[in-house]
């Protein structure tokens, strides 16, 4: 089998899952920075791993992938917010429930409503858009548990290194990813406390960055991946979870509304996920297609929430997190 040699896997991810405290490494290397005239990037070599997968990002799919290498490997050796539909899970870990995987709240009832500027409409069920079987859970917490169960199959995670740059052989294909450079200071130049990144040679390099990942752009341009293919369509989503006063929280609900404050010709809409422990996801997506320059997303968020069917949810509540992302939206819509 392809993975019968595999022996170590890699996830380079950012530093939002503590779960090593790698805040220095034992190839630490300090570059003395009084001689201006030699800028210690040039001459200090980066300090290099071999290893046979090395996986950058450790999202859900990346954390997913390396777990699921690692199962085939020991197949081979010994002939073994969001709503989260747990198909995928089920397969990847099908003990998750015994695992205490962060699954907590079901989805039990859906709803999707068009919203006018003062009133809102309820819209027929589409099948599609069924959470019948789904969890709403927080991304964060499910992405801790999943990088515990990385780390219990022996998969190494490096919190707090980014991966800067794609490494090649000779021959143009890729070997692996080099991480950034540590101790610049605001103007990108070597501080005293300079610290060179990691070189990471794999056999396989597999990018899990995101969307829209800058590693992954470099290699469309440089491979030309993009030729014949149908071109695709971003978003952006911003989102906040609130803690809302009891008596106005549903556990298990599931609401998604299109309509305003987007006009017709710009596509998008909002979502309301009601988790356990008075916990409410609020969201709100619109594509990056929108005619309007003048549209600030971010801006029609904030006129969503105050809508009077989302408004009546959040009174008395307060926002205890938030943030964005990008997001694909497929191809010709």
């Amino acid at each position: 089998m392809i993975y019968r040699h595999l022996s170590r896997f890699t996830a380079s991810i950012s530093s939002y899952v503590p779960f090593r405290g790698l805040s220095t490494t034992p190839f630490l290397r300090h570059a003395s920075v009084t001689d201006q005239a030699v800028d210690p990037r040039l001459v200090a070599d980066r300090f290099e791993e071999e290893t046979d997968v090395v996986i950058v990002g450790a999202g859900p799919a990346g954390l997913s992938a390396a777990i699921r290498l690692k199962q085939l490997a020991s197949r081979a050796h010994t002939l073994s917010g969001a709503v989260l539909e747990p198909r995928a899970l089920n397969e990847l870990i099908p003990d998750w429930k015994d695992r205490n995987a962060p699954l907590n709240q079901p989805a039990l009832k859906d709803s999707l409503r068009l919203l006018t500027e003062k009133t809102s409409y309820p819209l027929p069920h589409l099948s599609q858009m069924s959470n019948k079987g789904n969890y709403i859970i927080s991304l964060s917490n499910f992405v801790k548990w999943l990088g515990k169960q990385a780390e219990d199959v022996e998969v190494e995670i490096y919190p707090g290194f980014a991966a800067s740059e794609i490494l090649y052989n000779d021959d143009g294909s890729v070997c692996g990813i080099a991480t950034n450079d540590m101790g610049l200071d605001k103007n990108f130049k070597p501080k005293e406390n300079f610290e060179r990144g990691m070189n990471f040679k794999a056999k396989v390099t597999l990018l899990a960055e995101g969307c829209h990942g800058s590693l992954t752009k470099t290699l469309m341009r440089k491979f030309n991946l993009r030729e014949g293919r149908q071109p695709q369509t971003y978003g952006i989503g911003i989102k906040e979870v609130w803690e809302i006063v009891p008596e106005k929280h549903k556990p298990g609900f599931v609401f998604h509304s299109l309509g305003y404050p987007l006009d017709s010709k710009t596509y998008g809409g909002g979502f309301m996920y009601h988790m356990e422990n008075n916990i409410v996801q609020i969201g709100f997506v619109v594509a990056l297609d929108y005619q309007n320059p003048y549209l600030n997303p971010y801006k029609e968020f904030q006129k969503y929430k105050l809508h009077p069917y989302i408004k009546k949810f959040l009174e008395g509540g307060k926002c205890i997190s938030y943030g964005a992302r990008a997001l694909n939206e497929g191809g010709y819509q």
